[in-house]
């Protein structure tokens, strides 16, 4: 869509207003509305002006002049607001410079399509992401010098099996036992298949919506692979629809990825595939079907796989749910079928366009541009040094000796390991320019001083059942 094209579908639309829409370093939509009739087309040049220092992990407060520039291509309606609005996503460009600022976690996904373009490996970067999330019915929460608490509730949770509910009907998911169950047990059947319709209005191609493991309103809908960028812009879609809808419905969407004790928690299985004039480059005659340029993706994946969760798992909250026992992939290894590898090839299908390596290990807290361009660089690092993925995991963890489960890698063990690990491997991120030391050094920062020292500062709840009369 050209900029006379995007005021042709506005005013076809009765649209007065335009919604303009980022993303912060941390993953977050930011927006600003605008009159319809005070823009032109200029405005997709010049952009609008905002203030960068008061962004997540952006500018400084001397110098927070920015420009976001919108993006004509992203031009959808808005599907949430009471009149007819246009919403469109913008890139951010510094004002004196005019150059795209290094920061922009949309930035990173482009620059990373044009690095795999101009390498000649590939030429399209295909993404499938399977995010988990919970609805629930109440959330509440509070920190401060003498109190810390949370409390979740959901219709569906496992503990109120004997709640007075004027009835209580039962129906109430085990825990651990909410996948796929049928209604009157799934009784999220109407909200997910509302935020469905919601995204497929926006243009995205919906595979599949059902019920998770989890008790207490678990859920998963999966998009069809597409290129990384407009996946990117489709998972912020995803997240603002669930959100919305839910709202709608008086509930509460989180993408936390461990928010309840003792059941499973939300990840974000990520399919990966790198493909060249309309080939699927993964298909071969190696393991699983996989070519020799797949494998060696997967071995890059593999290698890098602490630094990548920086991005991928970024949340103290992250590493609740990537512990053994709880179908969390923790081991850093290939599979062609089996669900504790951290990189499993799914067998679905023998055609040659199905094969792809899932990567097992993100959530969907993370930001899905800078995560989907790490897993890529990766991948290619992978294909440049020819790193074998080793041996794959076929057995069934839970029959392995503690010796055998020790020979293979394993995930971090919390935030700060993974931040670490980013520290110490981050070569291979910089390659082509796509990311910058300079946002790795950012995030790295942010994430020390805003969210592990403030943990390492703050008492556990639980703590005082263990402590508090000792």
């Amino acid at each position: 869509m050209t900029p006379k094209e995007f005021f042709a579908f506005a005013k076809k639309n009765n649209a007065e207003m335009v919604d303009l829409k980022f993303v912060d370093l941390l993953g977050t939509w930011q927006h600003c509305s605008f009159p319809t009739d005070v823009l032109d087309e200029g405005t997709f040049v010049d952009g609008l002006g905002f203030d960068g220092s008061s962004i997540r992990g952006w500018q400084g407060i001397h110098m927070s002049d920015m420009l976001a520039v919108p993006d004509p291509a992203t031009t959808v309606m808005e599907p949430f607001f009471a009149k007819p609005t246009v919403s469109v996503i913008a890139n951010i460009i510094d004002p004196i410079t005019r150059e795209f600022y290094s920061r922009d976690p949309r930035y990173i996904a482009r620059k990373v399509e044009a690095h795999v373009k101009k390498s000649g490996i590939a030429d399209t970067i295909n993404i499938g992401p399977e995010p988990e999330f919970f609805i629930f019915d109440q959330v509440r929460y509070e920190q401060n010098q003498h109190r810390g608490m949370y409390e979740i509730d959901s219709v569906e949770g496992s503990w109120n099996t004997a709640r007075f509910e004027e009835p209580n009907l039962g129906y109430k998911p085990s825990f651990k036992g909410g996948y796929f169950p049928v209604s009157p047990t799934d009784t999220l059947f109407d909200i997910r298949g509302e935020m469905v319709y919601a995204m497929r209005k926006l243009g995205i191609v919906v595979e599949a919506h059902h019920h998770e493991v989890a008790t207490a309103g678990q859920c998963e809908i999966d998009m069809k692979f597409t290129n990384l960028l407009k996946m990117a812009d489709q998972l912020m879609w995803f997240k603002y629809v669930c959100k919305n809808v839910a709202k709608q419905h008086n509930k509460t969407v989180t993408f936390m990825p461990k928010p309840i004790f003792q059941d499973n928690g939300s990840g974000m299985h990520t399919h990966f595939s790198l493909w060249k004039a309309g080939k699927n480059l993964f298909a071969g005659k190696g393991y699983a079907g996989m070519s020799e340029l797949g494998l060696h993706c997967i071995g890059g994946i593999l290698k890098h796989a602490p630094a990548i969760l920086a991005f991928a798992a970024p949340t103290t909250n992250s590493y609740r749910r990537l512990v053994p026992g709880f179908e969390a992939p923790v081991n850093l290894c290939m599979s062609a079928r089996n669900r504790s590898a951290s990189c499993r090839i799914p067998m679905y299908s023998d055609s040659p366009k199905a094969k792809r390596v899932e990567f097992r290990c993100p959530d969907p807290s993370c930001n899905g541009y800078l995560t989907f361009a790490a897993i890529t660089m990766a991948a290619l690092d992978g294909i440049k040094h020819k790193i074998d993925p080793g041996k794959p995991l076929d057995r069934d963890i839970y029959e392995m000796t503690r010796e055998e489960l020790a020979q293979t890698a394993k995930t971090p063990g919390s935030l700060e390991e993974a931040v670490m690990a980013l520290e110490k491997d981050h070569k291979f991120l910089l390659d082509g320019d796509v990311f910058t030391p300079d946002l790795i050094e950012a995030w790295v920062t942010w994430k020390k001083e805003k969210e592990i020292d403030e943990m390492h500062l703050r008492p556990h709840p639980h703590e005082f059942h263990l402590y508090y009369d000792s």
